[in-house]
């Protein structure tokens, strides 16, 4: 055998184990969405009652749709946020950019659960956000309208999801060709109207990108409603985890899941295709 056809063999062999890990379990996954609980035992006879249960009740649409709004404001929070700080590392000197690089990403290096209690610390009502409200004379006593609730919910998501917008961000802002902003600049652009009409049009995908990374991430997540959010937050994650931990129902909790991944696919697609309008002709 050639080296030429050893390396496609290799390659299409990792290609096809990768392929396996990842579809093999989602294809698992779907169809057992299909398959019902009759008196704890899970029938595979063909079903789509567990979809049907899903569009035609109103506490699991309703559930749905309030996790996509809130999500959409963390995906909006994120990259609102991640913009300005990824344009600020970009435009410090190499050096300093990597030091900046590097601060933002130790969080990334944290576990998930301790980055959790240190915002329920933050957020609780002998936590440092309630004493300097207090310190500053905006509250009389501490309160606990941060804690346990859907407003605890997305400022957690916001602040531990913030770094997956802010690299995608950053990559688009440092792929950015020099030569288009020496250009605005030698016919006379500002800083303000070459931001406009140069940066931002062309670090849109990246900008887009990041949003969608903390979107889906939030999307799924019910670890963080679990934690913070108390019996106020609960989420399209904890929906599907006490059917698959609570209820023991795996092929509605499967459903679930797959509606989840229909509208993550969904937005990406969305995603794309204002990506594509939004590219010159």
């Amino acid at each position: 055998m050639s080296l030429r056809a050893l390396r496609w063999t290799t390659f299409s062999a990792l290609v096809g184990l990768l392929s396996l890990l990842i579809l093999a379990p989602i294809g698992s996954f779907l169809v057992l969405s299909f398959a019902s609980l009759k008196n704890g035992v899970i029938d595979h006879a063909f079903s789509v009652q567990n979809y049907v249960d899903i569009v035609s009740s109103p506490t699991y649409l309703g559930v749905i749709w309030q996790t996509i709004v809130l999500c959409a404001g963390v995906m909006a929070t994120t990259m609102m946020l991640g913009y300005p700080v990824a344009y600020f590392i970009w435009r410090r000197s190499p050096r300093w950019r990597s030091f900046w690089l590097l601060l933002f990403s130790l969080p990334l290096l944290m576990s998930y659960i301790v980055k959790i209690y240190t915002m329920r610390s933050i957020l609780g009502v002998n936590g440092p956000l309630n004493s300097l409200l207090v310190f500053l004379g905006i509250l009389d006593s501490p309160t606990p309208i941060f804690l346990f609730n859907r407003l605890s919910i997305f400022v957690t998501m916001s602040v531990i999801l913030l770094p997956f917008a802010l690299f995608p961000i950053y990559m688009s802002l440092a792929q950015l060709p020099k030569n288009l902003i020496h250009a605005a600049a030698d016919l006379g652009a500002t800083h303000l109207t070459t931001f406009r009409f140069v940066i931002l049009p062309l670090t849109l995908p990246g900008t887009l990108a990041g949003g969608l990374f903390t979107f889906i991430l939030a999307f799924g997540d019910y670890i963080t409603p679990e934690m913070v959010g108390g019996p106020n937050g609960f989420t399209v994650g904890r929906m599907i985890w006490s059917q698959f931990g609570l209820a023991f129902n795996w092929p509605f909790g499967a459903a679930l899941g797959a509606v989840v991944l229909l509208l993550a696919l969904t937005a990406i697609a969305a995603a794309s295709l204002i990506n594509q309008r939004g590219e010159p002709r």
